[in-house]
């Protein structure tokens, strides 16, 4: 069988583990949203209302549940959640994500820790075509994020202390959950969205994913 790995070259030192954000940080699904919406403008109120709800519940309630439930506060018609899911399986995948996850493969354990239920999530991973070491959703945690426990179970089932795993994350609200768990965190920061109040800095933001290859190629070499 033919090698494909990329050799290791002077200083390369990355890190054990990378985990990610799915439904941000490496695919996109603000677009699915607003098509399901029938506008930019319906499907960004309705995701943040989502949003609130997920981040503000914590304990795990049925994601297909959270969603409807924003729809209609944010006056959408039940066809609006039923086209999202109907959508589900054509999510794009932002430019950059695959190659980063190619180039990695080699070095790096890598991971999925998403806000969704284990249906739709695994749905999703399997939109990058790669063979995850873990993918662990907000319904077998038992939590949303950026509850702590979604990261550490993903942590856990990969072996892998958090000193030695980095995090790419696709919302400004998961710096709270990866600075409780002692996670760096690259913030691929795509539609410039704002800093939630009084979450931690990442260690690098970028609207693309193009340094997140250089930055962890490098982990332990320029560790805080």
């Amino acid at each position: 069988m033919q090698d494909t790995s990329i050799p290791l070259a002077a200083g390369d030192r990355y890190p054990g583990a990378v985990l990610f954000d799915l439904l941000t940080a490496l695919l996109d699904s603000w677009t699915v949203w607003n098509a399901a919406a029938g506008s930019e403008h319906m499907g960004r109120s309705w995701r943040a209302e989502y949003l609130r709800l997920t981040y503000g519940c914590g304990a795990y309630a049925p994601y297909e549940d959270l969603v409807r439930q924003a729809a209609a506060t944010v006056g959408l018609p039940a066809s609006a959640p039923q086209a999202l899911e109907y959508r589900w399986d054509e999510l794009p995948v932002w430019s950059g994500a695959a190659a980063l996850l190619l180039a990695l493969a080699p070095h790096c354990k890598l991971g999925v820790v998403t806000n969704c239920s284990r249906r739709l999530g695994m749905r999703a991973a399997d939109r990058l075509g790669i063979a995850w070491d873990v993918v662990v959703t907000s319904e077998e945690a038992g939590f949303y994020k950026p509850h702590p426990q979604p990261y550490r179970l993903a942590l856990e089932r990969l072996g892998v202390e958090p000193r030695d795993a980095a995090f790419v994350a696709g919302s400004g609200y998961d710096m709270f959950g990866t600075a409780s768990v002692g996670l760096r965190t690259y913030w691929h920061n795509r539609v410039g969205l704002p800093r939630p109040p009084g979450a931690p800095l990442a260690e690098v933001e970028s609207p693309t994913l193009e340094r997140a290859l250089p930055w962890l190629r490098t982990f332990h070499c320029a560790a805080p």
